[in-house]
């Protein structure tokens, strides 16, 4: 076996099978008088952003307070039908896709989203009166055999019209 000098043979020992990693990188970040620099590779400023990004985070945790506000309010009838109109709605975002039709690609997200707020506070109700989650997901698939399909609330606006 041949020698290695040492600085080689300790790059090389403590990778497996004796393969170089490849070279780290070094960042770091500078914070000054309301900037933030993202310095990558020795000292390169790759970005430079201001942080009014703070503001527009506590801005949106507030909107979703109130969403949550509003779904709290809700009885737990009209969650179950909001829920079963959001999955209508996201069915024909999908048919919108594979159509190549118009529409927004954000609202996948926030449909999905909602209807996570939904059945969270749904199953928050369940937990407060002592259904455990076996017993939970037994109503919830009786729930959904029960469910009626209708059209959702856009195809019922543009009927009307």
């Amino acid at each position: 076996m041949a020698m290695m000098p040492p600085a080689a043979a300790s790059s090389l020992a403590s990778t497996p099978r004796g393969i170089a990693a490849p070279p780290t990188r070094t960042a770091s970040l500078c914070i000054r008088l309301g900037v933030v620099t993202a310095t990558l590779f020795a000292g390169l400023a790759a970005a430079s952003q201001p942080v009014e990004r703070h503001a527009a985070v506590v801005v949106a945790m507030a909107k979703r307070e109130q969403e949550l506000e509003g779904i709290r309010a809700m009885t737990t009838e009209q969650l179950e039908e909001e829920v079963v109109d959001l999955k209508g709605e996201l069915f024909l975002l999908r048919l919108k896709r594979s159509a190549r039709q118009e529409f927004k690609n954000s609202e996948f997200g926030r449909m999905r989203k909602r209807i996570a707020r939904i059945l969270t506070v749904k199953r928050e109700r369940e937990t407060e009166q002592g259904i455990n989650k076996r017993l939970s997901r037994e109503l919830d698939r009786k729930w959904k055999q029960g469910i009626v399909v209708r059209p959702p609330p856009s195809l019922r606006e543009n009927k009307e019209e």
